[in-house]
């Protein structure tokens, strides 16, 4: 540090000016005051100065300065070379100063851009990870999807060639059965529910071996579900039925089913005898062929039932028959299982068969055919209605007449969407595919 003091050995008047100056000086002027420990300097212009390097380690510099009328202190620091030299430093270290904070800036920026850089390098880093991993995953799971559908197409193989093998021991049963002398009989009293170009052909002669209901199809190795014609034994004349090939092991023989209401059951005595509808989806086989095929043996009863919330059950009786016309078809069920409870067996058998022609009130209000017993607590062949739960509107006498098992809804203003009635021998037992 450097101290200035100013003095004036003459006398000054009042508008005398008197500068004192202090001067703090780099490290570099003092060094440079070192040189000499007083120094005189000036001139006239300026005055006299002298300079002292103090012990502490600072710069004393005095000045006397010369009277200058109506003109401010000289600049004293033009005047000396130390101090010009240190104006110079300063000026140049600031500059100095300014450009190395200028570059410093720079470098920070730049520095900054460098860690953008590096930022965004270690995102895309972190991005491509991420691809491999998820094509390595979608790599792992198009492995899983290969084994599997090589699992299949093996699968698929090995089916089609079971398939072509049950094919083949067909091809060998129907060549056998062409070979034979086959079942033929001649056809003088038609079922009506035969197409028009089976009825066409009505003179063939009888020679035996023919099936006398679906189980016995069943057991020749047929095991397709659809339509096939039967010769029940003492009846001797074939009937068209359809054979339920897959409920519970097969060998069903239909006699009734209701699935979408397109074919009406308010039929007469004639029509029930003879049976009415279409063999693939709505009709009643018939009251002779039920009792020709009942006749043949024991035979079990099987009835299915579906709700419209397509809930299913089925009963199941052990025993049933039916007699002939002149006993009106009267019915014979015991042995009652299932699912659901008994609305059939304990109410309705022993009794007749009715129709809404044959002077039966209970068939009249009912609209169709069955065994009523003042009237009903199951009745399978009554008016199709949609939906379920109805009220009779506009068919005369007031009561239910839907298609009702009671037992199962509490109620007989409940009509069911699906039903079913199919038999076959009570001694039947399911064997494999020849």
């Amino acid at each position: 540090m450097v101290s200035l003091t100013l003095s004036n050995p003459f006398s000054w008047n009042v508008t005398s000016a008197l500068c004192v100056f202090v001067l703090l000086l780099p490290e570099v002027a003092a060094d440079n005051l070192n040189t000499s420990a007083t120094r005189v300097g000036g001139g006239a212009q300026c005055g006299e100065y002298t300079n002292q390097l103090m012990e502490d380690g600072m710069c004393r510099l005095m000045a006397t300065l010369p009277q200058m009328d109506e003109r401010r202190c000289p600049d004293l620091f033009r005047c000396t070379d130390e101090v010009s030299y240190w104006l110079r430093e300063n000026r140049d270290r600031k500059q100095q100063i300014v450009a190395l904070k200028e570059t410093i800036s720079e470098l920070q920026e730049e520095l900054r851009n460098h860690r953008h850089r590096i930022k965004v390098l270690e995102l895309q880093s972190e991005e491509k990870a991420h691809l491999n991993l998820s094509l390595e995953l979608r790599f792992h799971e198009l492995e899983v999807h290969y084994t599997e559908a090589t699992s299949l197409l093996h699968l698929q193989g090995t089916l089609i060639l079971d398939l072509q093998k049950q094919l083949h021991n067909l091809t060998l049963s129907v060549d056998k059965v062409n070979r034979s002398p086959g079942c033929s009989v001649s056809i003088v009293r038609p079922n009506p529910l035969l197409n028009t170009q089976q009825a066409m052909h009505p003179e063939i002669k009888h020679v035996g071996n023919c099936p006398m209901d679906c189980a016995s199809i069943y057991q020749h190795g047929v095991r397709r579900s659809g339509l096939y014609t039967v010769v029940p034994l003492l009846a001797g004349m074939p009937v068209e039925v359809y054979c339920d090939m897959d409920t519970d092991g097969g060998g069903w023989s239909v006699i009734q089913r209701r699935l979408d209401g397109s074919v009406s059951f308010d039929r007469n005595w004639r029509d029930y005898k003879a049976g009415f509808g279409d063999l693939h989806s709505e009709f009643w086989l018939g009251n002779n062929h039920i009792h020709d095929l009942t006749i043949q043996g024991d035979y079990s009863l099987r009835i299915d039932l579906e709700d419209w919330s397509n809930q299913h059950r089925h009963a199941l009786y052990q025993s049933f028959s039916v007699d002939g016309e002149e006993h009106q078809y009267r019915l014979h069920v015991s042995g009652f299982s299932g699912t659901v409870q008994d609305s059939f067996s304990w109410y309705h058998d022993k009794q007749g068969f009715s129709t809404p022609d044959s002077g039966n009130i209970c068939a009249e209000i009912s609209h169709g055919g069955w065994w009523y017993n003042q009237c009903f607590y199951a009745n399978l062949n009554g008016v199709y209605y949609r939906g379920g739960h109805y009220t009779p509107k506009g068919r005369g006498p007031l009561g239910p007449d839907g298609i009702v098992w009671y037992s199962w809804k509490d109620s007989d203003y409940y009509s069911l969407r699906k039903v079913s009635m199919m038999i076959r021998p009570r001694s039947f037992h399911t064997r494999s595919s020849p």
